[in-house]
């Protein structure tokens, strides 16, 4: 009867171990979708200048390949903690391209595309 119990809690615990990331990816990915609407509606293109006022923990913007990304909303999650403001304001491609992300930062990245910058 005790081997029946813990069996069955084991599987409630795995079962949610497993539902739980697939429910949080179905929700990114809707806001991914409002998110890539709202951004080609409000895409602007920005002087490296404008960008660079962007450059603390309550207004960071990046730029990655002449792409504008506005990562406020993203600091405090940051999993590699502040290291996302040493180039807050400026060109962040070699830190972002670097070996420490997972892949899957190449897809969040767009959620906070903002517009390109111009030269």
């Amino acid at each position: 009867m005790d081997l029946l119990v813990v069996t069955l809690f084991l599987g409630l615990v795995l079962g949610f171990l497993v539902i739980l990331p697939l429910l949080r990816k179905s929700d990114h990915g809707k806001a991914k979708g409002v998110q890539s609407k709202i951004s080609a509606e409000a895409s602007k293109a920005y002087t490296k200048s404008e960008v660079s006022l962007h450059n603390k923990r309550t207004d960071c913007w990046i730029i990655i390949k002449e792409k504008v990304y506005d990562v406020t909303s993203y600091v405090e999650e940051h999993p590699g903690g502040d290291a996302i403001l040493v180039h807050a304001g400026d060109d962040s491609t070699d830190g972002f391209f670097g070996p420490q992300h997972a892949t899957r930062v190449f897809d969040m990245i767009e959620d906070f595309y903002v517009g390109d910058l111009v030269k």
